[in-house]
């Protein structure tokens, strides 16, 4: 059909399938930056009968492009009312253009022609989004080891536990079945034996550094003196930088075991795609929950230091604002490193207070609180300042008595002489 473009949400990303052309002018009308979707690898699900060999034929002329959804772009799916199915938790429609215009309404289609009726096909599109939103996060990681010049491996081999040790192999092991499966476009039963033993490997070091920062947040908790929160905050802040590259390597190994995964059972067990897709989504979807939870208890906790230094900036002038510093430090890395594996959450930093903002907010509050006593005070000083003066003048009468009889005393000893 003309004009026709088909789109897939899986919750995390749109597929937009079609004429090149079409495609494109689609994406620019929406405003949408998108990545190739890969559409020559669902020609591998491709089976026999009319239908499916006919919807074969339209993905080799089509075009395919992955928009990663954001509060924006996941707008289109409620715009163009896509249906969501209970089966494979894909949502999908058909926008038709007029004479070259992309109009915004929906057409589902019900015919032959269309991908979206082959159940093969809406499988293998699935995994292969699936697959790209994987694969962009795991260049955002990559991304993320660069800007903050942390050598993972170097961390690893610093470390004397096993289980961080063993890591290194790995990322090895897996980064070769992934080059193997690109040449190949398919992943086999020797590609995948190589890597089947590393998921474990992985999570349990993914569970020891989450140990680590849990440790970290109740000892920043249990400090309560200023010059001992300065240290371990001060500690933290080239330590936590530490755990978090690990942690993002462990994801991004994590990733790329499951993006194997998928191949795999395509290869091995087509029918069963959609429901392992799902089943990788939530395991996927926990072990980002697992982390938020470890990291932004780490985050209050440093939050709650820059609190209680702030609250000490009049004793402590140099090192409070030191602890505010490496908390803020601690906070921002931890929001960038949330931000690169697509956890949302909130950064709250503090601001160092100097010593001249809390003296006068101190002041300020001394004023504030003893407005009340004001006319209590005034009338206590006048009354002392009535004692006073009473005071002084009956000190100052009997000096001038004591003067006068002194002077008379004199007198009368010259009057005798």
């Amino acid at each position: 059909m003309d004009n026709e473009i088909q789109l897939i949400s899986d919750g995390d990303g749109l597929a937009v399938i079609g004429d090149a052309t079409d495609v494109e002018r689609f994406l620019v009308s929406e405003g949408l930056p998108s990545k190739d979707l890969g559409l020559q690898r669902l020609k591998s699900v491709v089976g026999t009968g009319t239908t499916v060999a006919q919807a074969g034929s339209e993905i080799a002329a089509d075009s395919g492009r992955w928009v990663k959804l954001t509060q924006e772009s996941a707008q289109l799916v409620k715009k163009y009312g896509l249906r969501e199915s209970s089966k494979t938790g894909l949502s999908t429609g058909v926008v038709k253009g007029h004479k070259g215009q992309i109009r915004g309404f929906v057409q589902f289609v019900k015919g032959p022609r269309s991908l979206l009726t082959s159940p093969a096909i809406i499988a293998g599109a699935g995994k292969i989004m699936a697959q790209v939103a994987m694969q962009q996060t795991m260049d955002e990681i990559t991304d993320y080891l660069a800007t903050i010049d942390e050598k993972v491996d170097d961390v690893l081999r610093a470390q004397k536990d096993a289980a961080l040790a063993r890591m290194i192999g790995v990322g090895f092991v897996v980064e070769e079945a992934m080059t193997i499966r690109e040449k190949r476009g398919r992943v086999d039963e020797v590609t995948w034996s190589k890597v089947q033993a590393a998921p474990a490997t992985i999570a349990e070091t993914q569970a020891y550094v989450l140990r680590q920062l849990d440790a970290l947040a109740e000892k920043m908790e249990s400090k309560t003196k200023i010059g001992d929160l300065a240290a371990t905050a001060q500690q933290a802040e080239s330590i936590v930088r530490e755990w978090l590259a690990v942690l993002a390597r462990c994801f991004q190994l994590q990733d790329a075991i499951a993006v194997l995964e998928l191949d795999r059972v395509l290869d091995a067990s087509p029918e069963e795609l959609d429901g392992h897709r799902l089943g990788l989504k939530a395991a996927r979807q926990g072990r980002l929950e697992h982390i938020s939870r470890s990291t932004e208890r780490l985050v209050a906790r440093m939050n709650a230091a820059a609190g209680r230094a702030n609250s000490k900036v009049l004793l402590h002038p140099t090192k409070s604002p030191a602890v505010v510093q490496s908390s803020n430090h601690v906070v921002t890395g931890v929001h960038d490193f949330h931000g690169r594996l697509g956890i949302e959450s909130g950064r709250q930093s503090s601001e160092t207070r100097r010593w001249v903002e809390a003296a006068a907010e101190a002041r300020d509050k001394a004023l504030e609180t003893g407005a009340k006593g004001v006319d209590a005070a005034r009338s206590l000083g006048n009354e002392t300042l009535d004692r006073a003066g009473s005071v002084k003048g009956r000190l100052s009468s009997e000096i001038a008595q004591r003067a006068r009889r002194r002077r008379e005393d004199e007198k009368e000893r010259d009057h005798e002489g």
